[in-house]
């Protein structure tokens, strides 16, 4: 699937297997406070398909400056949660003891299409196309069912001193 290809919006009416919270997400990814921006994961199909939550609070950093009198989080931002909330699902799984931390390899078609503004939660749709050391995914971004971005990811997995 790529950004041109149908929708995930209906991955947020399906049933999670398993719920993912912040301490789980924090075992799985090193990010802590304020650049941890994904508050839970709903697993809908192990090492498949994914929803990241973000409860958008009107006290994130960012909101001082991005912009004043009219906050907006910014869109790398979005892009950062939709990684944070495919790391902190699968990083466990895919290399063990040894996790090491997920790393951008490219941002591909990458588009924006809504604000995310504070008091918003924004739903985080993740289909994984391709799990190894070597991981791509397509996600999603939406508030109150409004697609607000949208891109494929490409990261490399585990030990990664040098990429």
């Amino acid at each position: 699937m790529s950004a041109k290809s149908a929708s995930l919006k209906e991955f947020l009416t399906l049933p999670a297997q398993v719920t993912y919270d912040k301490e789980h997400i924090m075992r799985n990814i090193p990010h802590r406070d304020p650049f941890l921006l994904v508050d839970e994961v709903r697993e809908l199909e192990p090492n498949r398909k994914y929803v990241g939550i973000r409860h958008v609070r009107a006290d994130e950093y960012y909101f001082k400056g991005h912009f004043p009198g009219r906050p907006v989080m910014p869109g790398v931002l979005v892009i950062e949660s939709m990684s944070q909330a495919f790391g902190g699902a699968i990083m466990n799984r895919t290399v063990g003891e040894n996790r090491g931390i997920p790393l951008f390899l490219s941002i591909e078609e990458a588009k924006f299409r809504g604000m995310v503004q504070p008091g918003d939660t924004l739903e985080m749709p993740i289909e994984v196309l391709r799990l190894g050391k070597i991981a791509k995914i397509y996600a999603e971004a939406y508030v109150n069912g409004k697609l607000c971005a949208q891109a494929t990811l490409n990261f490399i997995l585990g030990e990664t001193s040098h990429v």
